[in-house]
């Protein structure tokens, strides 16, 4: 599962008043930005920046950055106010139709912008969980292989999304590191498609979705990113998001109590996924759009034929239960 991070920094000027409800200026001002970017005139938003940002940002690179951020996220369609921060930068939650973001403005005393900073919204009242501390086993049988999976973009593409930082992908390779048989044309050639995913641990489902149909390898599904989803609450209140089942294979239900190693279905290649593969990661609470990843490690593991304790498994790991 694969998502990109927008964002851009250029505060200039950091002063002024503490006061923490929105002003009659700042709501005109971020009111005409919101317009103006709905409505793609990008050419008005260069005009409404002081002479250090269109010196930082000229006209084309705005283009190109606000274009970029239509793109991936849509147009705005709700703002709310949060605070001030070092002074006279807003903070505004603002909902995108495709993505979530904190957007903070800052001014001059001319009412220009001098500040503009977008990036993934993050609840600062949300619970801070570094790793997991319940007891889990691999998801899945047999051996398979880390195709995604560290602390760096090198190991692992997910470290710039919030929710998923921690995130692993996991397929199934042969002898000479294929992940399908012959020519990978179809789904069914591919090792991982099909094979049993089960519970890490014991814990209440709390969401299903298996409407999703399998891809064409090699065609990804933007649309519904997580594919067919099950996720899994622990006692100790951590997340556990699995993600790509096979079309209509989940057997368990929301709301089901479930035990650790219990079938919760097969394999597939739906969603935001070029082939047959698990995405597993952690996260501190259910919504996928707003949750912060949670560092993951399994009780008791065998990586690369070695046997490994409380073990956060990395990129090209080939690991087992």
């Amino acid at each position: 599962m694969k998502t990109s991070i927008l964002s851009l920094l250029f505060i200039f000027i950091i002063s002024g008043s503490s006061a923490q409800t929105e002003t009659a200026v700042y709501k005109t001002i971020v009111d005409k930005f919101e317009l103006n970017y709905n409505n793609d005139n990008y050419d008005s938003i260069f005009f409404m920046f002081d002479a250090n940002m269109q010196n930082a940002l000229p006209l084309e690179k705005t283009n190109e950055f606000l274009t970029g951020l239509k793109a991936q996220a849509g147009q705005i369609t709700k703002r709310q106010f949060i605070k001030y921060a070092n002074g006279t930068v807003a903070v505004y939650k603002t909902n995108f139709e495709q993505a979530l973001f904190t957007l903070n403005i800052s001014l001059d005393n001319n009412s220009k912008i001098n500040g503009l900073f977008i990036k993934p919204f993050v609840d600062e009242t949300q619970p801070k969980l570094l790793r997991n501390t319940t007891k889990l086993i691999l998801p899945f049988k047999d051996e398979w292989t880390v195709i995604w999976g560290g602390d760096t973009k090198e190991l692992n593409y997910h470290v710039v999304s919030p929710a998923q930082k921690n995130a692993f992908d996991i397929v199934i390779t042969d002898a000479k590191g294929n992940s399908y048989k012959t020519d990978g044309k179809t789904n069914e050639d591919y090792y991982a498609f099909g094979k049993e995913l089960i519970a890490p641990c014991d814990g209440e489902v709390v969401l299903v979705v298996d409407g999703v149909k399998d891809n064409i390898p090699g065609q990804m599904n933007t649309f519904n990113v997580g594919g067919n989803t099950v996720i899994i609450k622990t006692a100790n209140k951590e997340f556990l998001v699995l993600c790509h089942f096979k079309h209509q294979s989940i057997k368990v239900k929301e709301g089901q109590k479930i035990k650790q190693g219990e079938l919760l279905g097969l394999c597939g290649n739906t969603g935001n996924s070029s082939e047959a593969h698990l995405h597993f990661h952690i996260q501190n609470i259910e919504d996928l759009n707003t949750a912060t990843g949670v560092k993951c490690y399994f009780e008791k593991l065998s990586v690369n034929g070695q046997v490994k304790q409380d073990y956060s498994p990395i990129k090209n790991e080939k690991i087992k239960n």
